[in-house]
Parts: C-alpha cells; sequence; structure tokens
C-alpha cells in the first residue's frame, strides 16, 4: 500500500522560508507524479505544486509562482518543496500526494492551474499533511 510521509513545515515569519520534503514507501507501480497540496479550515483542497517524475516538468498555482520550487529525487521516490517568501496567506495544512496513472495526473496538473479544487480520490495516496504557518 503507498505510504506517504511529509516532513517540515512549522512556524515563520512573514518573508520567510521553509522546506518541506515528502517520501513514498510501498510503492508497487512505478509513480508518475507527486504534488503538493494545501487546505485551510473551511476551504477545499488547493493544488499547490506537481512534478512528473519522468521529465521533471513542473507545474505551479498562480498563487506561489516563484516563490515555491518543487523538486524531485524520482529514485528515491521524494519530492522537496521549498517555499520561499512566505505570506500570512499561505498558512494552511500542506499534504504531498503521489499518482501512478498518467490520466490522473494530467487531470490534476489541469486542475492546479486552473484553481479546481482537488478531492481527496483525485489521487492514489495521500500524507497526512504538516501545518505551515505565517505570522509575525
Amino acid at each position: 500500500q503507498l505510504h506517504l510521509m511529509e516532513s517540515g513545515g512549522g512556524s515563520v515569519q512573514p518573508g520567510g522560508s521553509l522546506p518541506l520534503s515528502c517520501a513514498a514507501s510501498g510503492v508497487q507501480r512505478y509513480i508518475v507524479c507527486m504534488g503538493w497540496f494545501r487546505k485551510v479550515p473551511g476551504k477545499e483542497r488547493e493544488g499547490v505544486a506537481m512534478v512528473y517524475f519522468s521529465s521533471d516538468a513542473a507545474f505551479y498555482a498562480d498563487s506561489i509562482k516563484d516563490r515555491f520550487t518543487i523538486s524531485p529525487e524520482y529514485r528515491k521516490n521524494i519530492v522537496h518543496l521549498q517555499m520561499n517568501s512566505l505570506s500570512p496567506e499561505d498558512t494552511a495544512m500542506y499534504y504531498c500526494a503521489a499518482e501512478s496513472s498518467r490520466p490522473r495526473c494530467v487531470q490534476t496538473q489541469r486542475m492546479l492551474e486552473g484553481g479546481t479544487p482537488v478531492g481527496p480520490d483525485q489521487l492514489e495516496g495521500w500524507g497526512q499533511g504538516t501545518q505551515v504557518t505565517v505570522s509575525s
């Protein structure tokens, strides 16, 4: 069974940086894409960034472009998210997810780019989440 574990997160002041990492284990099939998503209480889960393992092609939500960078270590089934220039609006629970179906990855990419909320059934495996809080 696919299992994902996030690490990193925590509290930071506005303008600061935080790194997140996610490792997938129990991988039965080749992972096509991994991504980061976030959720604020009372709002739906939104896509933040995702990357295709085969090509390193990365996609970002408009709200975090040029501030966040997603980077994969595909041989280890690990994905990192470097978050810079954080603002209070970035405060959320951040979730890592992985998918072995290319059509599902492409669909998720379109949802991320279009700002469409991403439900828990959209991708194959999800982590438990890690809290990121940005405040002064």
